[in-house]
């Protein structure tokens, strides 16, 4: 087509420093992260394309007064057409290219985008490097930038083969030096990096001379136990390690580290998992919690990869199936290390389920051989106070387990079970319902769900009465407000209980799409199961006890007598249940006194 041209598209460098320092990156620090990691790959470049024998070495300088920051390495070096290719190049870097060409030794490099270097400019007044490639070791040279649009490059007096990057910090990043003089920053950044960094040039000893325990062949039990202890204790920023989960190097995910439990008590809300990611030895992030599963929030953990992605920023893992098949392998291991635990350790397995009993509650749903390793240890909330699954069917008629659906644990239906003693499980605790019907199903007991017109008849079976009596019961206590069931039970002096329908409460609620937001999982799980088809039923269901004598009595009143007693003992009802409110209980109160003022004489 005539009239067409081409043309190169131009870059505005100050505007895309603009973009990094402001947007890309969230603190000026990283600049100190992506310098050393150039250093180390010069390093991993000089070992793979020479013949040297050297020691790598990193050296961090750091003035505050003066606002410089100095980055050293003894790697490769650059001659000047690289400095030109891949210095002065944005988005071309050496890393990316040498990998490309290399084969499996070039695992330890850690750049990926060419951009790193840029970071320099957005904390600095001006950047000088002065570079001595290993394979020109006789020339050397400087390379001088203020902004990074344009650089100055000439000759200089060659040195050990090797870079060193000045930064002259401009005002705003003088924290940095601050940073890196206290010595915090190197040790968090680079405590897995395998090339050793000293922080300042007399030093003998390197920040970064913490060995993993999985870099460690031939540890004794005892000793990787200890070191394991000691990596977890520095990665752990709330609680002391109780103990550790090894997790081995797997060919999917090329991911090893640790696990570790925290010692201290959690709760279902608790999520103070704390996840520390390593990618080739450099930290990405310190809150890669998605990689545990949601019920660990008493986990913490450090792993170090050669497979997963860090974002453009090095501060995230990019999603990825290599994420998903780690989160799905840190769950096993997890899961599989909580059940060793549990057969070797079980003085500290009593100990984490004391700590974490809540959350195990979740976890033993996950996996068969877990719940059988935590069940037998774990307390479950009751009327009577926390018990074991086996105590509660022990204390039970017939090792009937009987668990309640109301969220309030002091509601009506646990009156009767207190008095007799038997525990009610809060049903609508995290994960309680159904760890009960997964453990009856296995142990030879029943479930008894209060509240629901099945567990309402095991746990208060209909009694049969005449024509006569059942017109009694229903002019004494017939409401519109409740079913009335008579039945008996102990004691004796308990006239009657009402039970509110918990299954139509459930039902209404799910049915609201905010209320199904606030209802506990158990709950709304307990009730799908159940509510499927289930017909509009009344309220609640007053079971009416015949071996009370008051009962019996009273439905042999007649006229104004049996009116009266039946305005107080249905006033009786509303005292007794607790669901009411305070207008329901007025009203309640109202009518006993009604029906207390009819019986009395009024002579008296």
């Amino acid at each position: 087509m005539s009239g067409v041209t081409l043309h190169r598209t131009e870059v505005d460098l100050g505007g895309l420093l603009e973009v990094l320092g402001k947007h890309l990156y969230s603190t000026p620090a990283v600049v100190v992260r992506e310098l050393v990691q150039n250093a180390h790959d010069s390093c991993v470049r000089r070992r793979l394309e020479t013949e040297d024998v050297f020691e790598p070495r990193i050296t961090l300088e750091a003035n505050p007064e003066a606002g410089t920051l100095v980055i050293e390495d003894n790697g490769m070096g650059l001659t000047d057409e690289e400095i030109q290719r891949w210095l002065a190049t944005v988005g071309r870097g050496a890393t990316r290219e040498l990998r490309k060409k290399a084969d499996a030794d070039a695992e330890g490099l850690i750049g990926q985008f060419g951009v790193g270097f840029l970071t320099a400019y957005f904390v600095s007044e001006r950047v000088d490097v002065e570079t001595t490639s290993a394979a020109h070791p006789d020339e050397g040279w400087h390379f001088s930038s203020r902004g990074g649009e344009r650089y100055a490059l000439r000759p200089a007096p060659a040195r050990a083969p090797g870079t060193r990057v000045t930064l002259h910090l401009n005002d705003a990043a003088r924290e940095v030096a601050a940073a890196v003089a206290h010595g915090g920053l190197a040790a968090d950044y680079f405590s897995l990096l395998p090339t050793p960094v000293f922080l300042g040039f007399g030093a003998e000893a390197p920040v970064n001379d913490l060995q993993p325990p999985w870099r460690i062949e031939d540890l004794s039990p005892v000793r990787r136990k200890k070191l394991e202890l000691e990596i977890a204790a520095r990665f752990e920023p709330l609680f002391e390690p109780l103990t550790c989960i090894s997790v081995p190097d797997h060919e999917e995910d090329r991911t090893q580290g640790l696990l570790w439990i925290q010692d201290g008590a959690s709760y279902l809300t608790s999520d103070h998992r704390h996840v520390s990611v390593f990618v080739r030895g450099m930290l990405v992030t310190h809150d890669a919690r998605d990689l545990l599963p949601p019920w660990a929030g008493f986990v913490g953990a450090v792993v170090e990869s050669r497979k997963l992605e860090p974002t453009a920023s090095r501060e995230e893992l990019q999603a990825s199936p290599t994420k998903q098949i780690l989160a799905a392998r840190l769950e096993r291991v997890l899961i599989e290390g909580l059940e060793v635990i549990s057969r070797e350790e079980p003085e500290t397995w009593r100990a984490i389920v004391r700590r974490h009993g809540e959350a195990l509650r979740g976890a033993a749903l996950f996996d068969e051989g877990l719940f059988d390793c935590i069940v037998p240890y774990l307390e479950i909330p009751t009327t009577e106070g926390p018990l074991a699954l086996e105590t509660i069917a022990r204390r039970s008629p017939d090792r009937k387990v009987h668990v309640s659906l109301a969220e309030d644990t002091k509601g009506p239906e646990s009156v009767l079970y207190r008095a007799l003693g038997v525990p009610v499980v809060q049903g609508t605790r995290y994960a309680v319902a159904q760890l009960v019907e997964r453990w009856v199903e296995k142990n030879r007991a029943r479930v008894v769900r209060l509240g629901t017109r099945e567990g309402d008849a095991a746990a208060f079976p209909s009694t049969p009465v005449d024509e006569v009596t059942r017109a009694g019961l229903a002019a004494l206590l017939g409401d519109p407000e409740w079913e009335l069931v008579p039945t008996r039970f102990a004691p004796a002096a308990l006239p009657f209980l009402l039970v509110p329908d918990r299954e139509a409460e459930l039902k209404a609620r799910i049915e609201s799409d905010e209320a199904d937001r606030r209802i506990s999982a158990a709950a709304l799980m307990l009730a799908r199961m159940h509510m499927a088809s289930k017909p509009k039923t009344a309220p609640a269901r007053l079971f009416v006890n015949l071996d009370c004598p008051v009962v019996g009595r009273a439905t042999k009143a007649t006229g104004p007598t049996r009116d009266a007693i039946g305005v107080l003992l249905r006033g009786l009802v509303g005292v007794l249940s607790r669901d009411r409110g305070a207008e329901s209980l007025s009203a309640a109160l109202s009518a006993i006194s009604e029906g207390l003022d009819r019986l009395l004489p009024e002579e008296v």
